[in-house]
């Protein structure tokens, strides 16, 4: 008897963007898995008649098992809009029903009713302008979980994870910790192992600094935060390389030498992955005690109900997510 597929939740991300639209999309593709859309179940219906798409909703039920999925069938898990919605325009009113899919999806993959969790993209703006302090999923999932995480995007081969996510460039300095590198890197080592089925794996730290300091000439954090730290970590038998210059980092031949790149910051290594990949590239968070993954775009709101959104990402977070969902080994 072949495994159960596995069981994803989806969430549709903000109303006013392209997020059903990826929903759709993705319920569209061949995936072998288990989709259950947490969204408006009507928003979607109006979603695919503007699309001309006509999928097959299907209502979801906690603890049924999961089935074969045919393209187009897509099982619902009910979270109503608080306002109506143009596309394109945002609401604060509808970020109440933002939140609560993501809570519905960490609750439910926390207690192991999904294998996965995979997300369509929030506007963090308006989340914030409806009075909640959001700073994105990453550390959303984190909180809700009340664990430490790391973020790591992937393009086929190449893997990104940063030390710091969602700052202002002047915050970055004092946010890279000893404590904060270490636990990063151990995050980043574990799921590489764990999820990723790398038995050792080599990653490769960029310097914060350019040229990684030159010798504490263009900064000292190198000296007194990176080098110690990796240092004490390599004394734990961790396969650590650096601090690298960014400059010099993304060359073929230093990649091929390292399984995954931690970068100091979200624009010191996030440009290069997504020149690599954009429009397939996937955002993992590692850390969660499940599997969760997202598109490595925006909520993109000039392109909401036009029929001309690109749901390559989408499609490579779920398979990505299924793939995850299931370790080798």
């Amino acid at each position: 008897m072949s495994p159960p597929l596995p069981r994803i939740a989806v969430t549709a991300g903000e109303p006013a963007g392209i997020g059903p639209e990826l929903v759709l999309r993705l319920a569209a593709s061949d995936l072998d898995a288990d989709l259950v859309a947490i969204a408006d179940p009507d928003q979607l219906q109006a979603t695919a008649a503007t699309l001309g798409l006509a999928p097959r909703l299907l209502p979801y039920t906690a603890g049924s098992p999961a089935g074969s999925r045919r393209p187009g069938e897509l099982r619902v898990l009910p979270v109503p809009l608080r306002h109506p919605v143009r596309p394109g325009v945002l609401d604060p009113a509808n970020a109440p029903h933002v939140l609560a899919m993501l809570a519905r999806a960490a609750d439910g993959a926390r207690d192991g009713e999904f294998d996965a969790i995979v997300t369509a993209p929030v506007h963090k703006g308006v989340i914030n302008d409806a009075g909640v302090a959001f700073t994105g999923h990453t550390e959303f999932f984190a909180d809700r979980a009340g664990c430490k995480v790391a973020m790591m995007l992937v393009a086929d081969s190449l893997r990104v994870a940063l030390a710091t996510t969602h700052l202002p460039l002047a915050a970055v300095p004092a946010a890279i910790t000893p404590a904060a590198l270490a636990t990063v890197i151990e995050i980043l080592a574990r799921d590489l192992r764990l999820r990723f089925g790398l038995a050792q794996p080599r990653i490769a730290v960029l310097g914060l600094n350019p040229h990684a300091g030159e010798g504490g000439h263009l900064g000292r954090e190198e000296i007194d935060v990176i080098i110690p730290t990796l240092e004490r970590l390599r004394a734990k038998g961790l396969q650590l390389t650096g601090p690298l210059p960014a400059d010099t980092a993304f060359v073929p031949h230093r990649l091929a030498d390292c399984d995954a790149v931690l970068a100091m910051y979200h624009d010191q290594g996030l440009p290069v992955l997504k020149h690599a990949g954009f429009g397939h590239a996937v955002n993992v968070t590692l850390g969660l005690p499940y599997v969760r993954t997202s598109v490595d775009h925006g909520t993109a709101l000039d392109l909401a109900g036009s029929g001309r959104a690109d749901a390559g990402s989408m499609i490579a977070a779920a398979r990505l997510a299924c793939r995850l969902a299931r370790p080798p080994g």
